[in-house]
Order: C-alpha cells, then structure tokens, then sequence
C-alpha cells in the first residue's frame, strides 16, 4: 500500500502532475459535465454521501469523480478492469483531488478483487459501476451492506444485462439507472466512442495497415455499428458476424457480408468481438484462421475471445510489443493477441475522446441525482433516465459546438398534437 496522506494503492505519486494536466485537458472538452458540475457546486446534491464508482481509470473519468465530489460526495475510485487504469490520473486524483483511488495498470485478477473490496468497504450510499463486478460482488458476499444503497448507474450493456439478471430473479436489492440504454449515451458513445477507440487501440498495439483487410466484428449492436463502419471507412472488406437475425439483416443492408464466425475464421485477417457474451471466438475458430491473424476483443470481459483455452495448444507465447503477443500454435500457426484479449481500446490505447465521454458521463452524473431525489420511491430495478433528461443533455451538447435547430411554431406544434383531418 503506498503511504499518503490518504490510503489508496497506485503505482506512483510522483505521476500526479502528468496526470493533473491529463485530466485538465479532458475537462476543456466536456463543456455539458462542466455546466453540470456548476450547478453541484451551488446545490451540493450528495453532501453527506458516500460514493464507490467502480470504471476504467482513465482521465475522464476522473472528472466524473471530481464533479460528484464537487457536489458533496465522498468518492472512492477502483478500477472495473485490470488493464485501463492510467497510472498518472489516479496518482492525480489522490494527490491534487484528494479522492483515494485503487487502480494498478496490469495488476492481477486477485489485486482487481481486492481493490473492489475496498470499495465496498467505504460502505457506500451511491455507487456508479461500470460492468457490474461491485454490484455483483456486493450481492453475493455483502448483502448488510448491499440493503443500505440507495442506488446504482450503469455504463455498459455488459452490466445492464447482469443487472436484468438480478432483476429477474428477484435479487436485485436496490434500484439501478441503466446509463446505457439513455439516447445520450448509447448512441454516442457506443457508436461514435467505441468505433474510433477500439480502431485506435488496434493500430496502436500492432501498427498494421488495415486498407485491404478482411475485418470480422463478432456483433452488431451499437458498439459493432461503430466499429464496421471506422474499420470500412479506412478501407477494410468488413464482414459481421450475428446471432440477432435484424441486426444481420441490417448489416447486410449497410452492405457488410454476413456469416457464422466458422466461415468467417477462414477468411478474417482481423478479428474484433463487441458482444458481451462468453467464447464468441472459441478455440476451434482461433485454430482455423490464417497464420498471421490478429484477434482483439472491445466488450466489457476477457472471454470473448478464449485465450486462455487456446494455450493448451500453443506451443511458445511471445511478447511482441507492449500489447500484442503471438501465440504460437502447435499447428504451425501464429495468432497475434492485443491487449491480453481484454479491452482493447483501454488496454492499448486510452479509450474514448472526451467529447464522447461528456454525454456519457453527464448521463452517469443525472442518474446519480435522479436516485437521491427519488429516495424510497423507486423499485429495486432497473430504471432509465427520463426522457427530458437525454433532451438537456443532447441541448447542452449541440449549444458548446455552436450548432442551432429549428423550433416548432405554435401552428406545428398543434398540427402533430391533433387527430383532426
């Protein structure tokens, strides 16, 4: 544990000052988080509340975590991945913000469970997640300290899918905001967010020429979306894989060809799941593909890709760059493997622009408020933001990068409000 004033556990406190400028530099290019923090800081809405948030380390977030503090609460950071933590922000924010932080890039899955321990040891009031692993871990193994939440805001379809589970079963303890399923979010982020940054992070690992490639996305919600359309964009022959029959009919109508990941082992020279699910790429698909192809995965887990079953048939695991290894086959083959076959766009790079970021966050913000206005009225379930919320947000957003819309007339108005011919 290092010693500060604060007990935390980072890598190094003499990062804070990279880190400070990092998270500075978000902070310009989230005007709507910005407005947002104002407001906090003259109406003080989690004064007196403990908050653990559990996401990816990374500068924006930070500046989530100092926009909740700034509106009184007392806020614990952990890491929701062993791989995204930015040693330098979470060096910062104990240093300069005063918020203890547990986050290590590259610590092991038994460091990861502990720093989660942490959080719940805060005992907190508020929790903002970002998959589900605190909540997760809060309901099995504490539930006294699970009755006392008030509530949860979730980032990713991962965790909303976990949270639906608990829902369904009727263990969920306290009510929940799904994040991801606001128009603000999951159209933004998921997309626009997801499609640049885990391109991104694949070009950083490996620094290939995607121009002329055969790519495959393993899924094609938003994030998928995203990701086919930023890797066509650059020239890739885009090939998607689905379970969803009109999310493939879709994809075939966007002009991508559509087949099972089976056929599609054959013919991919890069390999890219976003689905959430467990083993989309299993081993028997890893073992057909040509020599020489890479496989990264943008979902929340790192099973989306059976790495760890595919070691029992490689023969040497060699650590090529930072983060890619070659896993060497006892077929003759090579397999390149980014970021460990976790987050690629956090583990390889640093994850979505901060502009993106600002919508998603603002939504992470409201929902927190949302559940402590609403205290004892909302159901242990999963709720989404109302509707004039994602409205405020995306009003915030088009007025800091100057765009106007039109403005219905009196007339308009009562025309779409009325049946009459």
């Amino acid at each position: 544990m290092l010693m500060t004033e604060i007990k935390c556990d980072i890598k190094d406190i003499n990062l804070a000052e990279q880190g400070k400028n990092q998270i500075e530099w978000a902070f310009k290019d989230m005007p709507v988080l910005r407005t947002i923090q104002e407001r906090f800081i003259k109406e003080q809405p989690f004064k007196g509340l403990k908050l653990s948030a559990c996401s990816h380390v990374t500068k924006e977030t930070a500046a989530l975590c100092v926009v909740m503090k700034s509106g009184g609460a007392d806020a614990v950071l952990v890491a929701s991945n062993p791989l995204s933590t930015q040693d330098d922000v979470a060096a910062a924010l104990v240093k300069y913000y005063d918020i203890p932080v547990f986050a290590i890039a590259g610590e092991s899955v038994e460091t990861y469970k502990s720093h989660i321990q942490e959080a719940i040891s805060h005992n907190p009031d508020l929790i903002i997640e970002d998959g589900c692993d605190l909540v997760s871990m809060l309901h099995d193994h504490y539930p006294e300290i699970a009755s006392k939440v008030i509530g949860s805001t979730e980032e990713t379809t991962t965790g909303i899918i976990r949270l639906q589970a608990m829902e369904k079963e009727g263990k969920l303890m306290f009510p929940a905001v799904g994040v991801n399923t606001s128009l603000t979010k999951h159209l933004y982020d998921n997309r626009y967010g997801t499609g640049q940054s885990s391109i991104d992070g694949i070009l950083r690992a490996a620094n290939i020429l995607i121009a002329g490639k055969t790519v495959v996305i393993s899924g094609y919600g938003w994030c998928g979306k995203g990701c086919a359309l930023r890797a066509k964009a650059l020239g890739a022959n885009v090939i998607v894989c689905e379970v969803d029959p009109l999310k493939a009919l879709e994809a075939v109508m966007e002009g991508y060809r559509v087949m099972p990941i089976a056929k599609a082992a054959l013919e991919g020279d890069i390999f890219l799941t976003v689905t959430g699910d467990k083993h989309v790429v299993d081993v028997p698909h890893l073992l057909t593909m040509k020599d020489g192809a890479f496989v990264a995965n943008a979902g929340h887990f790192d099973w989306e890709v059976n790495v760890n079953d595919l070691k029992a048939y490689t023969t040497e695991i060699k650590q090529i760059r930072p983060s890619l290894q070659e896993y060497k086959l006892n077929n003759g083959k090579s397999i390149y493997v980014l970021a460990e076959g976790r987050l690629v766009n956090l583990g390889a790079a640093e994850g979505h622009p901060a502009s993106v970021m600002d919508m998603s966050f603002a939504n992470q913000a409201l929902g927190m408020e949302y559940i402590v206005k609403n205290k004892g009225k909302l159901e242990n379930k999963l709720h989404t933001l109302p509707h004039e919320v994602d409205v405020k947000i995306a009003e915030l957003k088009l007025k800091s990068m100057g765009v106007e819309i039109d403005t219905l007339t009196a007339e308009q108005e009562k025309y779409l409000n009325s049946w009459k011919f």
